[in-house]
């Protein structure tokens, strides 16, 4: 098969993002700002008397953050009485270091990254574990003949590094395969060029952004763009060396002040009715997204947000709360796992601080009396259809 780089795409490090939001999209300073550091309870009273609050995400603006953007443009945060501010991610941003320097009030991160933060001395706690399932990849061309971890061995096997790739090689170590001798490991882009380009074997992807890349892309021995039947996919999740994503992460100190207690209750309750939002309302949070700015294009962000449902829901417990099994599995392989360098994400068991359920538990119990679905048991995800390049 003749494999060629996929050319309509920007690498997703470079894109400028636009506010377009009632509220600012802003990109994280280093001065701290709006009292992140105040401990009544957020950033002081904005106008109208809405307490303000700031958010820092871990990423540049994109369906992975629509929730969180649905309630600022649906007005869930403002019926909190909360005015949200939302500051995008970046290269350069660590936003559970924005969190612990006081420089937003909250922080979206993945748990294995915050918890090494934590243990470097950074107060925070995971107050809401909204993606309770991994969207990490492993993405192959179907002639290549890697369906598991097992069959990496031998392969040019591509990863991003930065601390994403503690599933993949938890996975290759439990196939047997030892990461440093047994695969040829390629620092891997931000994107599906080297994998199109036939430069890798396996390149690592999520389910709702660097995989979608690949079916946006055109394959040149039929003139169409590429099914998911050109491809074979590893789920960390089947293989069980999934690690738990994106969550709600507070300040561990500012914890102890009752009036940060209650704006963390209401903000997580906004948060995830913008979620619950989401789920139902998938078109409407697709243009929520591209008004913020994204440059990723409709039919990509029509994708993103299908897939990230999918990490969220159905969640019998009710969403956001933490599972003690998906924590424990993700402390081990943290604990366990080596990279290329020889290290581990922990060194340690995270302390019993690291996470609660207590807010998020009165969250929901605040949707549900406002007859929001928590659960979303009848939940099916839409067949997306994808546009060249995104678009």
């Amino acid at each position: 098969m003749s494999r060629r780089p996929m050319l309509s795409r920007r690498p997703l490090r470079v894109f400028a993002v636009a506010a377009a939001l009632a509220v600012s999209v802003a990109a994280c300073t280093t001065t701290p700002e709006g009292g992140g550091s105040d401990t009544s309870g957020g950033g002081g009273a904005a106008a109208g008397g809405n307490q303000k609050v700031t958010l820092q995400l871990q990423w540049f603006v994109q369906g992975q953050f629509a929730g969180y953007l649905a309630a600022v443009d649906q007005g869930f945060y403002t019926d909190q009485g909360l005015d949200v501010e939302i500051k995008e991610g970046g290269v350069d941003i660590v936003p559970q270091t924005v969190l612990a320097q006081g420089q937003a009030d909250y922080a979206i991160a993945w748990v294995p990254k915050a918890l090494a933060s934590r243990e470097q001395g950074a107060g925070i706690t995971d107050v809401a574990q909204v993606f309770q399932r991994s969207g990490t990849y492993q993405v192959s061309f179907a002639d290549s003949g890697i369906a598991s971890p097992a069959d990496l061995r031998g392969k040019k096997v591509g990863n991003w590094g930065f601390g994403n790739e503690f599933e993949l090689f938890a996975g290759m170590t439990g196939a047997g395969i030892t990461p440093a001798t047994d695969v040829t490991l390629v620092q891997q882009q931000f994107d599906m060029q080297a994998l199109l380009s036939g430069e890798i074997d396996a390149a690592q992807a999520m389910s709702y952004n660097e995989y979608a890349q690949v079916l946006e892309a055109t394959n040149p021995d039929t003139g169409q763009l590429y099914q998911p039947s050109d491809f074979t996919v590893i789920d960390w999740n089947d293989v069980g060396t999934a690690m738990l994503q994106d969550a709600i992460w507070a300040n561990t100190e500012r914890l102890s002040d009752p009036a940060y207690q209650e704006t963390t209750v209401k903000f997580i309750a906004a948060s995830l009715k913008g979620w619950a939002y989401c789920r139902d309302n998938l078109e409407s949070c697709r243009d929520i997204v591209v008004k913020a700015g994204s440059t990723l294009g409709a039919s990509h962000q029509l994708w993103q947000i299908n897939e990230v449902n999918k990490l969220i829901w159905p969640a019998p417990s009710g969403a956001g709360l933490i599972d003690q099994a998906a924590w424990d599995r993700t402390v081990q392989v943290a604990r366990t796992a080596v990279n290329a360098d020889g290290q581990t994400v922990l060194t340690q068991d995270p302390d019993p601080e690291a996470f609660s359920n207590e807010y998020v538990q009165q969250a929901l119990d605040l949707l549900k009396a406002d007859g929001v679905d928590v659960v979303g048991s009848s939940y099916q995800p839409t067949e997306v259809t994808l546009n060249p390049g995104g678009a």
